[in-house]
């Protein structure tokens, strides 16, 4: 089985986030429960859980909450039909996705190969778990709305968490890794 590891925003930015998630839905009629809005940093294949937690509580321990630039709106096509919002690939996040690779590789876990070319992106409706399929047409719409509406905003990320692929909120968490605050 596949696990994700995402980063999540604290509640200011999932706000503002989730409305253009929310009226996408609505006009399409996608979702009945919306996706719980992320980052996908990493997929894991088959992983020992165990071992998995101690790398990932080793590597995260002196991380904090930081910002990620959203600068745009991308969509992918067919399979996926998928609007996105574009995550900047630089920075904090640049760098945590890096090392999490790394070590991941260096301690024989099945992930990405070339996880610097991957585009970091917010999934805003896709044919994953909607409760119905999107036509071309009205997902060529929603693309072209979107990307001419445009988006921008300096997100905050308060968590790392492991996730099941499943759509259901409380069975999906594996661990969640909180990071410090400024304070701390």
């Amino acid at each position: 089985m596949k696990y994700y590891l995402v980063a999540l925003f604290d509640k200011d930015s999932y706000k503002s986030i989730e409305d253009i998630q929310r009226n996408i839905s609505k006009k399409y009629k996608l979702y009945k429960n919306l996706p719980t809005l992320h980052i996908t940093l990493e997929v894991i294949d088959d992983p020992n859980l165990n071992k998995l937690d101690e790398i990932l509580t080793d590597i995260l321990k002196s991380y904090k909450q930081f910002k990620v630039e959203i600068s745009d709106v991308i969509c992918f096509n067919e399979p996926y039909k998928s609007v996105n919002l574009k995550v900047e690939n630089k920075g904090y996040i640049q760098r945590l996705n890096r090392v999490i690779n790394d070590k991941l590789k260096l301690h024989g876990f099945n992930v990405r190969n070339r996880a610097s070319e991957w585009d970091l992106h917010i999934s805003l409706a896709n044919t994953n778990f909607a409760s119905r399929e999107w036509s071309n047409h009205e997902f060529l719409n929603a693309c072209t709305k979107a990307q001419n509406e445009g988006f921008y905003k300096l997100a905050k990320i308060e968590r790392i968490e492991l996730w099941k692929p499943i759509n259901n909120k409380r069975d999906m968490l594996i661990k969640s890794y909180p990071l410090k605050t400024f304070l701390e």
